[in-house]
């Protein structure tokens, strides 16, 4: 293999493949990237078994075909180190060297053969949805997928397709949110999606996009990129039976006051206790260290008498922070029970603290 490559054609690649590596392991052939230069393009791999990635371009001349793996962590070191301008890649007796102007590196290699083979996307079924929906559904339910939890299914999220429909879900057991989206399908389809494989997604994918699936994968395939992650074996939580079918009290709250007040109060504390009173809204703090914070807003609730929730901080502005609008809706029944943040398609449930 013998090619030329503008540096920040290869360097944006190689930035894009860093979450696929094996990192900690450097004797195992997924710390490398699989190189392959043919038919006028150059695609180089990543897997780390659980997720991978193939990225291509065709901005590159070939002098001679060829395959060839590289450490990927030390690869992107090295190119970003030289200047801008072409770069040179060859093979010589089974070694990479890089090489531009009078700077030269050389880099072991693995068996190419040995690569671990990526999942094919021709022939499968395929999810219809664009990109743009895609991304701001998983972008909002994203804070709320779990970590570590020892029941798996917990650990990633829910695309639930319905005939009509495409609902995106995640919990953590303290909080739920969905994202409803309007779609025909052909099938009905339920997959769940693990934490690492959401993120990432997130990072790739802005222009067309096509998504196929088998039982074990999800694969999302563009023009430059295709990805591919695991699916996790698991029944999700009835998610539909969590979220309450009816609230006793409607408020409709400004975004930003919401945001500015709740974030006085996490300087002392994350959990805050709201009281709803008919023309104000307070905010507090609750700690046990004799310490207080306390604001409040003029507001019209229209509630004949005080209504308190105490609530984690983090997981009222986790839904803030994502939501497109600049008000929101809050459904609440009793102090004690779930209440339910709604913006358009995308409502989150939220477990009060009892106090």
């Amino acid at each position: 293999m013998r090619v030329t490559i503008q540096k920040s054609i290869i360097e944006n690649i190689l930035v894009h493949i860093q979450p696929f590596l094996e990192k900690k392991d450097t004797s195992q052939i997924t710390s490398h990237v699989l190189i392959n230069a043919s038919d006028n393009k150059l695609i180089i791999k990543a897997t780390d078994y659980e997720i991978g990635l193939i990225a291509s371009t065709d901005k590159i001349n070939i002098f001679e075909n060829g395959s060839i793996t590289a450490n990927g962590k030390k690869l992107l070191d090295i190119i970003r180190i030289l200047k801008d301008g072409e770069i040179n890649l060859e093979v010589k007796n089974e070694l990479l060297y890089i090489s531009q102007a009078h700077s030269k590196f050389k880099l072991p290699t693995f068996s190419y053969n040995e690569f671990p083979a990526f999942p094919v996307y021709e022939g499968k079924p395929r999810i219809l949805i664009d990109s743009h929906s895609l991304i701001d559904s998983l972008r909002k339910i994203t804070p709320s997928i779990d970590t570590n939890n020892p029941k798996f299914e917990l650990n990633g999220a829910l695309i639930d397709i319905k005939e009509n429909s495409i609902n995106f879900a995640s919990t953590d057991t303290r909080r739920l949110a969905v994202v409803n989206i309007e779609n025909q399908s052909s099938s009905e389809l339920s997959i769940i999606v693990p934490k690492k494989a959401i993120i990432e997604i997130q990072k790739l994918f802005f222009d067309n996009i096509e998504l196929y699936y088998d039982e074990n994968n999800l694969i999302i395939h563009s023009h430059q990129y295709t990805f591919f992650t695991k699916l996790i074996n698991g029944k999700f939580p009835e998610y539909s039976r969590i979220i309450p079918k009816e609230v006793a009290n409607t408020l409709i709250l400004p975004k930003a006051i919401m945001i500015e007040s709740i974030k006085q109060i996490t300087t002392i504390s994350s959990d805050v206790k709201i009281t709803f009173m008919n023309d104000a809204i307070i905010f507090e703090s609750l700690s046990d260290d004799n310490i207080e914070a306390k604001t409040e807003i003029k507001y019209k609730t229209n509630f004949s008498s005080p209504f308190v929730i105490a609530i984690n901080s983090k997981y009222l502005l986790d839904f803030l922070n994502v939501i497109n609008n600049s008000e929101f809706t809050i459904g609440l029944n009793e102090s004690n029970l779930p209440f339910v943040l709604r913006d358009d398609n995308f409502k989150t449930v939220v477990m009060p603290i009892v106090i």
